[in-house]
């Protein structure tokens, strides 16, 4: 529950922190809050809900080789000015900047992707943004940029093993030599979302981490139409034209798309207004045949 009696905000209620235009105004109207969260464990939660459900995951400039820039003016000028969604640079970027100004104790962390990956394969890229937040000091996960697993609110940090239920799946998180490991519970079975550096990251390792994710041939994100949201009811995922809807109920709708449908699914789904520059990609994605 958001804190009534919080006034909105405005750049005035940020003091000794350089905003520029707005920024935290522009970001609460952009994930539909009217009023600014207090720096607390309900606070963190409620905009992490309001963002994953408002900005969607989506790396469509990496597949149709735009590149994709991190600045925090690119960042806002994408992600806010434009409506449209990103990946975790983009994201969690957005969200550690918006987290800060509103005077959380907030910092980056960076990881490698694990996800549906056995436990003996090799190592991969430091790809994955997220963002570590001190509350009371206690240490909490917080990250709104991992597509269609992404938890949906804080995870404690300090609770090694321990089985964190949300409204959708469970999460747990173990301690491992300099970090952490992120796990989901899917039909009985952990999976390993990623493991996380203890250690803050700083921001050469997001470049670094951004170029491979956006332009290294070997990157999924170069080959996949990929767009995720996730909402209080159900979870969005869009892999190339399989569209795949979980809703919180249990129960599981799947179908293949049209290049067509696909362009309706970007706009009614997530919420993206297809842009000229998509169609190739759209047609590509049509035509592609999804195994399992």
């Amino acid at each position: 529950m958001l804190h009534d009696s919080q006034p909105p905000v405005s750049d005035d209620d940020m003091p000794g922190i350089a905003l520029p235009g707005g920024f935290v105004s522009r970001y609460l109207a952009r994930i539909g809050l009217a009023t600014a969260p207090a720096p607390t464990l309900e606070g963190l939660a409620a905009l992490q809900a309001a963002h994953i459900g408002a900005i969607p995951f989506e790396a469509l400039d990496a597949l149709t080789g735009q590149g994709v820039d991190i600045g925090a003016e690119a960042i806002e000028a994408k992600l806010i000015g434009r409506h449209r969604g990103g990946y975790c640079f983009e994201q969690n970027g957005l969200f550690l900047r918006a987290l800060l100004a509103l005077g959380f104790d907030a910092e980056g962390l960076i990881g490698r992707v694990r996800w549906m990956l056995p436990d003996e394969a090799p190592a991969t890229p430091r790809t994955h943004m997220t963002v570590r937040v001190r509350l009371e000091g206690r240490p909490w996960l917080a990250d709104v940029g991992f597509g269609s697993a992404v938890p949906p609110q804080p995870l404690a940090l300090d609770r090694p093993g321990a089985v964190q239920p949300t409204r959708h799946e469970s999460y747990r998180i173990m301690p491992q030599p300099g970090g952490y490991r992120v796990a989901l519970e899917i039909a009985g079975a952990w999976r390993t979302l990623y493991d996380l550096e203890e250690t803050a990251a700083p921001a050469i390792d997001y470049e670094v981490g951004n170029w491979y994710t956006s332009q290294h041939p070997e990157s999924h994100f170069r080959h996949q139409l990929i767009a995720a949201r996730t909402t209080a009811e159900a979870r969005y995922g869009l892999r190339d034209n399989r569209l795949t809807i979980r809703r919180t109920d249990g129960s599981i709708e799947q179908r293949h798309l049209s290049a067509d449908g696909i362009a309706a699914a970007l706009r009614d789904l997530f919420l993206l207004a297809p842009e000229p520059g998509w169609r190739r990609a759209i047609e590509r994605a049509a035509t592609v045949e999804i195994a399992g």
